[in-house]
C-alpha cells in the first residue's frame, strides 16, 4: 500500500543558504494560516506562507537539497514536489484541520 503524497516546496533563503521545505497543506498553527516546514536546523516549525517573499527557488542539483529530501524521505514522507503555494492549498489545511479535531 502506497502511502499518502504529501506536497513539498523547497525553498532556499536569499541570505544565508539554508533550505526550508514547506508542507502547504499541513496546519502549522490553529487557525490554518501557517503552514508546517522542516528545516535541518530546526526541523518542524510553524511558517507564514509569505515566507517565499525571503526565499527563492532551489537548484535541485545542489547537495543541501538532495540531503533534506532524503532526510524527509527517512521520517517517512512521500513527497510530491511542487513548485509554488496556491490558494487550494490554504483551503486543505483548513479542511485538515476540522478532520483532526474530531
Amino acid at each position: 500500500m502506497e502511502h499518502e503524497r504529501t506536497k513539498v516546496i523547497f525553498r532556499q533563503f536569499k541570505i544565508g543558504c539554508e533550505i526550508i521545505a514547506l508542507f502547504p497543506e499541513i496546519p502549522g498553527d490553529i487557525t490554518g494560516n501557517l503552514c508546517m516546514s522542516y528545516m535541518k536546523c530546526g526541523q518542524h516549525a510553524a511558517t507564514s506562507p509569505n515566507i517565499v517573499e525571503d526565499t527563492k527557488p532551489v537548484n535541485f542539483e545542489d547537495g543541501a537539497v538532495k540531503s533534506l529530501i532524503e532526510e524527509l524521505i527517512e521520517l517517512g514522507y512521500n513527497l510530491e514536489i511542487i513548485k509554488r503555494f496556491r490558494y487550494s492549498h490554504q483551503q486543505t489545511r483548513i479542511e485538515n484541520l476540522s478532520i483532526s479535531s474530531k
